[in-house]
């Protein structure tokens, strides 16, 4: 037997001469941060603007809405859930209808014009928000306590007015329905005065 280091029945190893040399391997670069975390920072804080004024809001004077106005409104309880749930498809036209229509790329000016007229309609949402959730009794019934059946309070609102919730739900639903078929037919009308010119 000859003295190399081969194992009988295998080859010997090519020469240092005819080995390839290593490449060295690019990692790849770390991303750059591409704007989500901020994106959704903002969208947090743009849920918190949203959610807060609503909660304070009907903290605030949901019991002096459903107590104090709702008994001088014409239909009472009832007619004010009627007329809540009639103005919830308006608001949420004004404020849905400038937000669609926003392009940065065409102009950042206009777009922010845009902003602001949506504005109003999310303050009118905000506070028509505050109004319904006056009236949404507590999760738990160990909640539905003094203070919940004291006048105005949901508990209250539900033992005086108990189908407020299905009156304010069938006006909105059939207002939003009158609205969008409006729309349709508005929008069917443009494009019919298009053809003829």
């Amino acid at each position: 037997m000859g003295g190399g280091s081969a194992k009988p029945g295998r080859r010997k190893a090519a020469p240092a001469s005819l080995r390839y040399e290593r490449r060295r391997v690019r990692l790849p670069r770390p991303k750059e941060r591409d704007g989500g975390c901020l994106f959704f920072c903002l969208m947090f804080l743009g849920a918190l603007v949203i959610i807060v004024p609503v909660a304070v809001g009907a903290a605030a004077w949901g019991a002096t809405v459903w107590g104090e106005v709702a008994a001088g409104w014409p239909g009472r309880g009832y007619g004010l859930a009627a007329t809540v749930g009639a103005l919830v498809p308006f608001a949420l036209a004004a404020l849905i209808a400038p937000l669609v229509r926003i392009n940065w790329r065409r102009g950042r000016a206009r777009s922010l014009g845009l902003l602001a007229a949506a504005l109003p309609g999310l303050l009118a949402c905000q506070a028509l928000g505050a109004v319904i959730s006056g009236v949404l009794r507590p999760k738990r019934r160990r909640n539905w306590d003094q203070v919940c059946y004291s006048e105005g309070h949901p508990c209250w609102v539900h033992v005086h007015y108990p189908w407020v919730w299905l009156v304010g739900l069938l006006v909105t639903l059939a207002v939003g329905a009158l609205l969008i078929a409006a729309l349709f037919r508005y929008a069917g009308s443009r494009a019919g005065e298009a053809a003829a010119n």
